[in-house]
This record gives structure tokens, sequence and C-alpha cells, in this order.
């Protein structure tokens, strides 16, 4: 088994292409589409980096998995599926995260609610097989209570559940998201592997301007990370993430990100005039006037 990572700068994210070179079975995992928000249009860069490698070596994809719906990049699994007969896979608790969006979105029947739009949902400790390559599916909630960690021969892919260890975890304040929850997937999961599997982490923010690292393994991330170390314990995790959580700003991608991979990559449907629009919530927490000015009770203005 042979991984490749490709790295998007603009998101910090990492896509991986893990292959078997003999019988040329393929995965990518957590794959991206280009979006400009400045000037509200995709590309697809990054999609045909990862098509070139895939064209080039002649490999054969089964799968497009993703981790979780992001919120800081849009999915390119769409673009994938379609030039390479691929299925799409992501955990069946997306369910729980596309009905918890509906309403702030207002996506009504545009956007299924029980995960239809993926063409496999798999759950916590699932084995499937993409030919010989053997994926293993460890539930890993607290970012999200749909992420998913995949296990392939003596590496794991850790989505945003685990980073680097001079970086730490992922954030855990989105809707529905769960310290707690975090903790017992890092720790009492993630960190009951062997000390030498491999981890590949879906996110790589180059702390102290470091050259970019995507891989550390379960037995440094155990003594080291910065977050949640073995001997962390989930009080002193959960009252530090919190903390933390609280000065982070949204991500700058949030709203675009989620409504399209909700829907597994596919972009809002073509309105009369043919263009595609996304709908972005406005003063979400706080309901407004025409003026701009808050409508609640308290505002005197």
């Amino acid at each position: 088994m042979k991984i490749q990572a490709f790295h998007d700068p603009a998101t910090f994210t990492l896509t991986y292409v893990v292959h078997d070179p003999q019988s040329k079975d393929a995965v990518v995992i957590d794959s991206v589409l280009d979006y400009d928000p400045l000037a509200s249009e995709t590309a697809t860069t990054s999609l045909e980096k990862v098509a070139a490698f895939l064209r080039e070596r002649g490999l054969r994809l089964h799968y497009v998995l993703e981790t979780h719906a992001h919120a800081d990049h849009l999915s390119g699994a769409q673009w994938l599926k379609r030039r390479f007969e691929a299925r799409t896979v992501i955990g069946e608790n997306i369910r729980d995260v596309q009905e918890t969006f509906e309403p702030l979105l207002d996506m009504g029947a545009d956007v299924a609610t029980n995960g239809s739009q993926f063409d496999r949902l798999v759950r916590d400790g699932e084995v499937f097989d993409a030919g010989t390559l053997r994926i293993e599916v460890i539930g890993t909630p607290g970012h999200t209570p749909a992420c998913v960690t995949y296990k392939i021969g003596d590496a794991i892919f850790t989505g945003d559940a685990l980073f680097i260890e001079d970086y730490g975890t992922g954030r855990c304040d989105f809707p529905k998201g769960d310290a707690a929850a975090l903790y017992t997937s890092v720790h009492d999961k993630l960190y009951r592997l062997p000390d030498e599997t491999r981890v590949f982490v879906g996110h790589d923010y180059e702390p102290g301007g470091r050259d970019l690292r995507y891989e550390t393994t379960i037995g440094i991330s155990k003594r080291s990370n910065i977050q949640l170390r073995d001997a962390t314990t989930k009080q002193e995790f959960v009252s530090f993430r919190v903390a933390r959580d609280a000065t982070l700003q949204a991500p700058r991608l949030l709203y675009p990100s989620v409504r399209v991979n909700l829907d597994a990559g596919r972009l809002p449907k073509p309105r009369a005039n043919g263009v595609r629009y996304l709908a972005i919530p406005l003063n979400a927490k706080a309901p407004t006037r025409d003026d701009g000015a808050s409508s609640s009770p308290e505002s005197s203005s």
C-alpha cells in the first residue's frame, strides 16, 4: 500500500490517494473543489492533480471517502465520481448533521436529510473492501457527530479529529460538536491503537511557520500532542477545548462548504437564468431589520 498526499494551501487541506501498486486499486480521501469566495468561482486545479496521478499510474478508483462534512473547503467528490465511476462514502451520522443544518441553511427539499445523496453510509466498526484495500471505519465524533477515521493497513486518516502533535485536535464548537466526545474518540479509541500506527491528518496549519507536515504516529501523539496526550484527563481537555474554541473565528468558507458538502459535493441546482447560487444566512445568530439593525426585543433603536 502506498499513500500520496496533495496539499491545498488555500484551505490547509490534505487530500490522500491510497493505492495498491500491484492491483492498481485506489481510494481518495477528502478531496477539494477549489473555490474563490471573492469572485464566487469554482475551479478544479486541485482535483486535476489528483486525477493526473490516478491516470498516470493506471489506478482504479473505487471510493471517494469523506472523513466528515467539511466546514472549510468544498468537496470534489462529485467531480471524481463522474470521471472515475467511483462511489462516495461518509459516516452514517451525516444524517444528524444534515438535520441540524437544514433549518439554518433553509435547504428544504433541495437537500435530503437522510444521507441518500451519498452512495454508502458507514458505521463505527464496519470493514469494507476497495479491491485489495481493506478499510476499517472508526467512529471519531466530536468535531462533528459524523466524523469517522479510516484505517487502511498500518495507517489511519483522522480528518479533523487529530492533527500533528504541535497543533493538537479539531475544534468542537460547530452545531452538535462535543469536546467530551472528541476526547473519547481520540484518547479512548485512537490512542489504543499500536504506537507505530501512522497518522495522516486532514489539515496542517504549519504552526510557527514550519514546513508542511501531514504524517505522525500514535505513539508520538500520545506523548507530545500539545492539546491531548495520553496523560491528559477528560476534564482538562474539555476545559481547554471549550476555552480555546470561544476565541476562534468561523472558517472563511463555512456556509458555502457546509451547504455543498451536506449534499455530497453537489453544487446547488441552476435557477431559471442558468446560474447556480450559494445562499448564505445573514446575521444567523440575531434576527435583523431591513436596515441591518437588530430586531431583538432588547434593541431600543
